[in-house]
């Protein structure tokens, strides 16, 4: 009996097939628990779908296991913290051929999950909830997530890696048991959420969005999300799926503005109109090259730490990179660097020599110690780089992934 007195519905034979699973993850939601639940019961009873109800709990304290049992529902307990934790802990007992998951605060209606099941049945891999097409209700999202967090998330997320979602975070959402699988999902924490959207879009899955709406919770406490600790998590971690948006494109740009500033004024100074630009702007032009530089390496060392992590499959960049240049290549790129700037070491060495090692003028000698010192930095940083390519070359050959496009 529940806290009503009224029965909890069976749950399918073990051996029954079971079409839809529905997940959510718990941490001390007494409150609101058994409203969830019932609500998800209720569609599947209405709907005729079988199904069941799958509760992730995170170590809850208030009793919320005993309730979640009391109702029907199937309990796994996740020793590990975080959404993501409970949510995939939750998934992975799930028996459904598809599964929806949505939290268990009563902020998303589990009876009306129609439009899901129907996207899922027509064979779409990953189904979103999109709150902003079906409703957003007084006092259900703080105006900072509803009109900053939430668009500009979801808007990073769009331009790095064409999500079809418009609605990036929303937390109701299914997919298939199989499409699960594929995603191979890494993440404990709230960058779940993220993370499973950009692996289904990188893995080429079919995506779909339905409208749902969104209530105020009914837990009358604080919601364990932290708009903004999260939300610089999720920027900081769609960056390492995508480190060609954050490290790569402005690398090359840095690159490029400081090689033009270094071609044009090492012959001398530069008079743009009333203003000369010399030595001291000639300094700044290799400090952009320098920093380009360690920005395109950053990329290709971060994607391929990702992909040797699981956490993205493997795609162009590092196809082209990890996968194809040979260690020896970076290392006479790296070592012609070096020599060169050793090159040019020894000409201000002699130049200064020539002068009884006195006053030089500095406008004519910075003009051979800048490069010189640049091409010194950008060797030793090449051979570096090229030797940690080997090392997670041969990681990826020791691991199988997943394959897809990508960075």
């Amino acid at each position: 009996m529940n806290a009503v007195g009224e029965p909890a519905p069976a749950p399918p034979p073990a051996d029954a097939e079971v079409e839809l699973t529905i997940v959510m993850p718990c941490l001390n939601e007494a409150r609101t628990l058994e409203t969830c639940i019932r609500k998800a019961q209720g569609f599947l009873q209405k709907s005729g779908i079988r199904g069941e109800v799958v509760v992730g709990d995170n170590g809850s304290t208030d009793g919320s296991q005993e309730i979640a049992r009391r109702c029907g529902a199937r309990v796994v307990d996740v020793p590990v913290r975080g959404y993501g934790a409970a949510l995939y802990g939750a998934t992975l007992a799930a028996r459904g051929t598809y599964v929806i998951m949505g939290d268990s605060d009563d902020s998303y209606d589990f009876s009306d999950l129609a439009a899901f099941v129907e996207k899922l049945r027509a064979g779409y891999d990953l189904v979103m909830g999109n709150r902003f097409r079906g409703g957003i209700k007084p006092g259900a999202m703080p105006w900072k997530n509803k009109h900053i967090g939430n668009p500009a998330i979801t808007a990073v997320g769009r331009l790095f890696f064409r999500c079809p979602s418009k609605d990036f975070l929303c937390g109701l959402r299914g997919y298939s048991a199989d499409a699960f699988r594929r995603m191979g999902l890494v993440t404990a924490g709230m960058e779940y959420a993220a993370e499973m959207v950009i692996k289904a879009t990188l893995l080429h899955m079919r995506i779909a969005e339905v409208p749902t709406t969104l209530s105020p919770d009914g837990r009358g406490r604080a919601p364990h999300l932290r708009p903004w600790r999260d939300g610089w998590r999720y920027l900081r971690f769609m960056g390492l799926y995508s480190p060609k948006w954050l490290f790569f494109y402005p690398g090359i740009l840095l690159m490029l503005a400081g090689g033009v500033g270094l071609a044009a004024l090492l012959p001398g100074p530069l008079r743009l109109g009333g203003v000369t630009l010399d030595v001291n702007t000639l300094l700044y032009a290799a400090a952009a090259v320098l920093v380009g530089f360690q920005g395109v390496s950053f990329a290709v060392l971060a994607k391929g730490f990702a992909v040797t992590q699981g956490l993205v499959p493997s795609g162009g960049l590092v196809k082209r990179t990890v996968g194809t240049v040979r260690t020896e290549f970076g290392i006479f790129a790296g070592l012609g660097l070096f020599l060169a700037g050793l090159a040019g070491s020894f000409v201000a060495l002699a130049g200064w020599g020539a002068v009884s090692f006195g006053d030089l003028d500095t406008s004519r000698s910075l003009r051979v110690v800048i490069p010189s010192v640049l091409g010194l930095v950008l060797g030793g940083q090449t051979l570096l780089a090229s030797f940690f390519l080997d090392v997670m070359r041969l990681h990826l050959r020791s691991r199988p992934t997943a394959t897809g496009s990508g960075v």
